[in-house]
């Protein structure tokens, strides 16, 4: 069974995705695996894997979810290495330059 974070880092995380990164949630959702989504919001994670709601060019939204690169973790800090690897592979995948990580 994965491992479940609390709410306040679920909150936290998606949140900040959705506030700061909603380009980078649209790239992940086309490059793993709708290549024709519009949209896409993060609406969770745990152990295993990240979850988006996607909406495709006729408005249908899906669920997309994406195992961690490195594998499961169980640490709150471990969530911002695991996305940021997600958005290098996106970018890998898609021909685009990834930006510098802080």
């Amino acid at each position: 069974m994965p491992h479940a974070f609390d709410a306040a880092a679920l909150s936290g995380v998606t949140g900040h995705m959705n506030d700061d990164h909603a380009d980078d949630n649209l790239l992940v959702a086309r490059a793993f695996g709708r290549a024709d989504a519009t949209a896409a919001v993060m609406t969770g994670f745990d152990g295993d894997g990240g979850d988006w709601d996607v909406t495709g060019p006729d408005g249908t939204v899906a669920p997309l979810r994406v195992a961690w690169p490195g594998g499961p973790i169980t640490e709150r800090r471990e969530v911002r290495r695991e996305i940021v690897a997600l958005y290098d592979e996106a970018c890998r995948r898609s021909g685009v330059e990834a930006r510098p990580h802080d």
